[in-house]
This record gives structure tokens, C-alpha cells and sequence, in this order.
């Protein structure tokens, strides 16, 4: 499991995760993760094009994080582009009910800037 950041401008940071949302994935991950959805910035862009398979472990850290973020009065959203799989998982999940998913980027910045 792989994870980076790049923050767009003082509002909005983009974190992308790559590889297996697994266990080991998630384990991998988390405590950057979270670090980095708390940082400065209030909004929150979550690159998921790169994962290629996404387990309860990893919806957990995302549904945990974007609370955080809430409570912090900051947003979350979900970026998946044509990754159909992720996709698919979130809305079989009712997770993209919970968090806004996108597959266009433009409309994810728009969004998590609102």
C-alpha cells in the first residue's frame, strides 16, 4: 500500500492511496493517513484511482477519517475516476451515501471546496 499528498492551495488537500485497501494495506497506511486528513488543510480530496481492491478494513478508515474531518469542521470527498471496482464497492456499501464520491475530478474539488 502506497500513500502521497499534495496540497492544491491552503484549502484543499489531495491524498492518494494506491495498491490493496486490505488489512495489511490499511495497517500500512492508517496512522499517515489520518496525520494527513487532519494537516492544515479543512477539505479533503481522497484519490482512490490507484486502488485496486478495497476491504471493510479500508472503508473503515475512510469513513473514520472523513468523521474526523467533519468534527473538525472540515469535508471529505472520494475521487475514484474510471476505477469501476472501488466504485462499485462504495455504493454496494452505502458508503458514497456517506461520503460524496466522484468520477470526475474537477466536480470532487468543487465539491470538497463547497
Amino acid at each position: 500500500m502506497a500513500i502521497d499528498f499534495r496540497d492544491e492551495n491552503e484549502n484543499l488537500r489531495r491524498i492518494f492511496l494506491s495498491e490493496r485497501l486490505d488489512v495489511a494495506g490499511t495497517d500500512a497506511v492508517s496512522t499517515k493517513f489520518a496525520a494527513l486528513a487532519a494537516g492544515s488543510a479543512r477539505r479533503v480530496l481522497v484519490d482512490l484511482t490507484a486502488v485496486t481492491f478495497l476491504a471493510s478494513m479500508g472503508i473503515r478508515a475512510l469513513v473514520t477519517n472523513a468523521k474526523a474531518q467533519h468534527l473538525r469542521g472540515g469535508r471529505m470527498v472520494l475521487f475514484v475516476g474510471a476505477n469501476a471496482g472501488v466504485a462499485k464497492t462504495l455504493e454496494t456499501t452505502g458508503i458514497d451515501a456517506l461520503i460524496p464520491m466522484f468520477t470526475d475530478v474537477a466536480e470532487a474539488e468543487k465539491a470538497a471546496l463547497a
